[in-house]
């Protein structure tokens, strides 16, 4: 190279031939750089793709509501941080998961009030909602809780006056509507969030508030009788008898605003867990379906302390009326009608007739999955 420099006498020459080896070791650096970015970029989308892979959105309730908590207890319990990762989602309570659930990135299960899919069919919000959407499992039970001032002593009271039922789309609106047309009474609905109108509440600007959620509803747990402010009682009429169950609030659940022998008649409406109807073979179908696996095989540790006391009330056999079942779910719950071999089941068949026969009201698969948890209990003691 030297040789050739030194034939280049002429500056511009040699200036030429300068040029040249400079273009030829920029090229060679680039190429590498290029060869090294190509890498990069490749570790990075496979990064990316593990990632989405395994990560389930759950959208859920507002912070000081029970299906927040609901859904943290899913992340503690499931989240292993590799193969499958739970985010817990903030949501606006019922209809805006279920179009949040039909609709928007990044959400892949949802927990909704169950009488979310009839109200959505008959004010036609979202077509085709009942082929768009399904459920994994019946939660729990969630009551109407209505907490009103001091100058109100019944529920009629409120006829006229404003009362609040949460954001616009949420469960509790929902429900609130169809609670107080069925009952015959038209306050004035207010949409703030439940802790601005506990606020308002306080200070009299509204007569009451209406919250549907878990029992007890932390919202509620500093209240004291100081404020004259008390939970009212929701006759369960035979029109409301149709769609939801009856329910109770004591001293147990509410010490601060009932006394040990007081105890306040309500109404509660169920809950459920859904999914996208994504089609089996799917990308997303999978995704849900590992969630699906996770959830039910580790449903034991949801029923132990420090879980929400609701977990208790899940049989994840129940059914929702008017919901179909994920096919995962439904594939998982059928797979525990056969599992278990012939010994282990006579075993199981001679212990349920040694207790009585199997409960009342169990169906088959609720049946099974009895026997699932017998069999847990016989290998943790080792039988």
């Amino acid at each position: 190279m030297r040789q050739v420099l030194r034939m280049g006498t002429r500056p511009g020459l040699r200036a030429a031939l300068m040029g040249m080896l400079l273009l030829l070791a920029t090229a060679g650096i680039a190429a590498r750089a290029q060869g090294n970015g190509d890498a990069a970029a490749r570790a990075n989308a496979e990064a990316v793709a593990r990632a989405n892979a395994g990560t389930v959105g759950v959208i859920a309730g507002g912070v000081d509501g029970t299906y927040i908590r609901i859904a943290a207890d899913l992340s503690a319990v499931l989240d292993d941080g590799e193969k499958l990762r739970v985010l817990a989602l903030i949501g606006k309570g019922s209809v805006q998961n279920l179009s949040d659930i039909i609709y928007l990135k990044g959400v892949d299960i949802g927990i909704v009030q169950s009488d979310v899919l009839a109200f959505a069919r008959k004010q036609r919000l979202f077509p085709g909602v009942e082929q768009a959407v399904q459920y994994i499992a019946k939660l729990y039970d969630e009551e109407v809780h209505i907490l009103a001032g001091p100058d109100i002593a019944r529920i009629e009271d409120l006829a006229g006056k404003p009362v609040n039922v949460d954001v616009r789309g949420s469960g509790t609106a929902m429900t609130a509507s169809v609670l107080f047309e069925g009952l015959g009474i038209a306050p004035k609905f207010t949409n703030d969030s439940q802790a601005d109108a506990l606020e308002k509440l306080r200070r009299g600007d509204i007569a009451a508030l209406v919250y549907v959620t878990g029992k007890p509803a932390r919202l509620f747990s500093g209240l004291d009788g100081a404020e004259g402010l008390h939970l009212l009682a929701v006759p369960l009429t035979p029109t409301l008898l149709e769609t939801y169950l009856p329910a109770r609030f004591a001293h147990a659940d509410y010490p601060g605003l009932l006394g040990e022998q007081e105890a306040v008649d309500t109404i509660a409406v169920g809950s459920v867990m859904a999914a996208f109807a994504w089609s089996p073979g799917s990308d997303r179908y999978r995704k849900v379906a590992r969630f699906v696996d996770a959830f039910f095989g580790n449903f034991p540790a949801f029923q132990q302390k420090p879980r929400h006391p609701k977990w208790r009330d899940v049989n994840l056999a129940a059914q929702a009326p008017g919901w179909t079942r994920f096919p995962a779910a439904q594939e998982w719950l059928q797979r525990q009608t056969v599992a278990g071999g012939p010994d282990e089941r006579a075993s199981f068949d001679a212990f349920l007739v040694s207790t009585g026969g199997t409960p009342a009201g169990l169906n088959e698969t609720q049946r099974a999955l009895l026997f699932q948890q017998f069999l847990a209990w016989r290998k943790r003691q080792g039988l």
